[in-house]
C-alpha cells in the first residue's frame, strides 16, 4: 500500500468564490492579502499497481474547472 495526498484548487482565472471570501475577511482586519485560493486536500491509501493519476481525475477532481498534485507520502 501507498499512500497519496492530492491538492486540488480551482483553475487560474476561474473564480473562487471562497478565497475571494477569506481575502476579503483579512483585508476587514488590516492584514494585506492577494491570490486568495481556498481549496481542498485528499489522502488515501492505494494498492501499489493502480494509476493514481486515473483514479484522481476520474473520481476526485473536476479537471474542466480544477487543477491538482499528487503526492506521494512515505
Amino acid at each position: 500500500m501507498k499512500k497519496v495526498r492530492v491538492l486540488i484548487r480551482p483553475k487560474k482565472g476561474l473564480l473562487d468564490p471562497q478565497g475571494r471570501a477569506v481575502q476579503e475577511m483579512l483585508r476587514e482586519r488590516g492584514l494585506k492579502a492577494k491570490n486568495v485560493t481556498v481549496g481542498k486536500l485528499v489522502e488515501f491509501e492505494i494498492e501499489e499497481e493502480q494509476d493514481v493519476k486515473s483514479l484522481v481525475e476520474r473520481y476526485i477532481v473536476n479537471p474542466l474547472i480544477e487543477e491538482y498534485e499528487i503526492e506521494e507520502i512515505l
